[in-house]
C-alpha cells in the first residue's frame, strides 16, 4: 500500500468507493467522474504505478476483471460497446498514479469523446448504475 494513494486507502477501507466488484486480487468501483453512465475503475489490490510497474500476474486479473464488467455494461446497462482505457503518465491523463483500467460503457449516439473532462456526478445517477453492474 503507498501511502498518500488514494485508490490504496478504497481497498484498505479508509476511503468510500461505491463497489460494483471485487475478487481477491481487484477491486472495481463506479467512477465519481464518470465518462457515461455506468463508468467503472478496475484497479489491482496491490499498488502499482502505471502498466510498467504492475506484477503481470495482477495485470491479467485487472482484464479479466474488466472483461467482467464489459459484460455487465451490455446486460445490465443496455450498454451498445464498451471502451477499455488505461492511461500511463501525466503526459498520457493518468491522474491517480496507481494503475486502473476505465471500463466505459459507449451508447449509440452518445456525445462522448475521448478523452472526456472530468467532472462531479450526481451520486444518486451513480449508485444506481451500481446496482445494475453488480446483477
Amino acid at each position: 500500500m503507498a501511502e498518500d494513494c488514494i485508490f490504496c486507502k478504497i481497498v484498505a477501507g479508509e476511503l468510500p468507493a461505491t463497489i460494483v466488484d471485487e475478487d481477491e486480487r481487484t477491486m472495481s468501483f463506479m467512477d465519481i467522474q464518470p465518462a457515461n453512465r455506468g463508468h467503472a475503475l478496475v484497479i489491482p489490490r496491490a499498488h502499482a504505478q502505471d502498466v510498467h510497474d504492475i506484477d503481470p500476474v495482477d495485470l491479467r486479473a485487472v482484464v479479466v476483471a474488466a472483461q467482467r464488467l464489459a459484460c455487465k455494461a451490455i446486460a445490465n446497462l443496455g450498454a451498445d460497446g464498451v471502451n477499455l482505457l488505461n492511461s500511463n503518465g501525466a503526459a498520457a491523463w493518468q491522474s491517480v498514479f496507481h494503475f486502473h483500467m476505465h471500463v466505459i460503457p459507449r451508447y449509440e449516439g452518445d456525445p462522448l469523446r475521448l478523452p472526456w473532462v472530468p467532472e462531479d456526478a450526481d451520486m444518486e445517477t451513480i449508485a444506481a448504475a451500481a446496482a445494475q453492474l453488480r446483477r
